[in-house]
């Protein structure tokens, strides 16, 4: 596989652009050579995609996004949406935990201004280590931005929390854990904050296993944690502002990338099914109009995705980093529509791409097999349930102007 560049400063934005390219293709061929021919194996055995991840470590990506200045490439959301698109081509689960991790990686670069999250993001270049989040939790209907989980302040000074999350991805695999909690037993259950526990100050009860239809390699059981922790190690930025400038639009904007992934691989397979069926048949088959559907359908998913993330880099590159664009309605509302939007399509795709191969689709041991790619699919409207969404949006629309009617 190709070398990555050593992380350095790029005032030149040709120097810069190239850079970016390199990386981005040295993730495409970790997919090609890695990642694709373990997928069958990750997603048979329901395990960690250990071996796409370790490829992504020594490559040093996994702290892509932590800036030059502490060791890391400064990689905008706008490269790591290609890499997790690149990773979604061959391995949807592989895609999804550096997703995810990225999204964790993003909170702490952005929101962890103080010595500790500084020194972590060092040691996070270093020792390229994994961070798995605890967001979800048992017991407040599955809202993100509640809690009934306190941080208990202790005689000596640390911290304790205790936390059941329904859903906790490659939580073992993880080497550190981003946790949602309420600010104290005093506060309002809005009122949260976001903790970086290490593994090592964790407690974690396994609640069952994880034998889901798709994205399996992705386990995701849930978890009781009990973690002791130190003061420092609480991110000093509010919540509401780590959720609406940056959690969400990083959620919605990497996952989308990891579904576009899964969703250009599908099409790509009907694509070839189609025209190995038309040399066979001496012409076109009637399936390729099928194709083409299907390939503006892919086209129109594609775009929102990269608008999405390019729109969010420039804010990003602000000197407030575009705090009052995020934190308006507007920006709110238009975020769940790219979520929306995107986890509807990439299960509408891999369904047409289905239709157009048939039998050949539907089994597992083709060339042309959509099998994975569509249970794979359907976790995206699971993901922060979209029925959860539409009811928010629907709220949100009674106050959003679109500045477009």
């Amino acid at each position: 596989m190709n070398a990555i560049v050593k992380p350095q400063a790029l005032s030149n934005p040709a120097d810069a652009r190239a850079a970016s390219a390199e990386r981005v293709e040295a993730v495409r061929e970790i997919a090609r050579q890695v990642a694709g021919p373990a997928a069958t194996a990750v997603d048979r055995d329901a395990r960690f995609p250990r071996e796409a991840l370790a490829a992504l470590q020594a490559a040093k990506l996994l702290s892509a996004h932590v800036p030059v200045a502490l060791g890391g490439f400064g990689s905008d959301i706008v490269e790591l949406g290609q890499m997790c698109e690149a990773l979604g081509q061959r391995c949807a689960s592989a895609a999804m935990v550096f997703a995810m991790h990225q999204v964790q990686v993003a909170c702490l670069v952005r929101h962890g201004t103080t010595p500790f999250f500084q020194g972590y993001l060092e040691e996070l270049v270093h020792g390229q280590r994994l961070i798995a989040s605890v967001t979800s939790e048992a017991g407040v209907g599955g809202s993100v931005r509640t809690s009934i989980c306190p941080i208990e302040r202790l005689p000596d000074g640390s911290c304790t929390v205790r936390k059941e999350g329904t859903v906790v991805s490659y939580g073992e695999a993880a080497d550190e854990l981003l946790i949602t909690v309420r600010r104290s037993a005093e506060s309002v259950a809005g009122d949260q904050a976001l903790v970086l526990a290490r593994k090592s100050q964790c407690g974690l009860e396994l609640l069952g296993t994880w034998d889901a239809m798709g994205m399996r390699g992705t386990c995701s059981p849930g978890y009781i944690v009990s973690a002791r922790f130190g003061d420092e190690q609480i991110v000093p930025a509010p919540f509401a502002d780590i959720n609406a400038h940056t959690m969400v639009p990083w959620a919605h904007i990497l996952w989308a990338s990891a579904w576009l992934g899964i969703a250009t691989d599908a099409v790509a397979r009907a694509r070839a099914f189609v025209r190995d069926t038309g040399r066979k048949l001496g012409g076109t088959p009637p399936t390729a109009a099928r194709l083409s559907e299907v390939s503006t359908q892919l086209q129109l998913m594609r775009v929102q995705v990269r608008a999405a993330a390019a729109s969010y880099a420039e804010l990003a590159a602000r000197p407030d980093g575009g705090a009052s664009e995020l934190s308006s309605v507007a920006s709110a509302v238009q975020l769940n529509h790219l979520k929306l939007s995107a986890s509807r399509l990439v299960a509408d795709i891999c369904t047409q791409a289905l239709r157009i191969t048939g039998t050949t689709g539907y089994r597992n041991d083709t060339p042309y097999s959509v099998a994975r790619h569509l249970r794979d699919a359907h976790s995206a409207a699971l993901m922060i349930g979209n029925e959860r969404i539409h009811a928010a949006n629907g709220a949100l629309h009674m106050v959003y102007r679109d500045e477009a009617l």
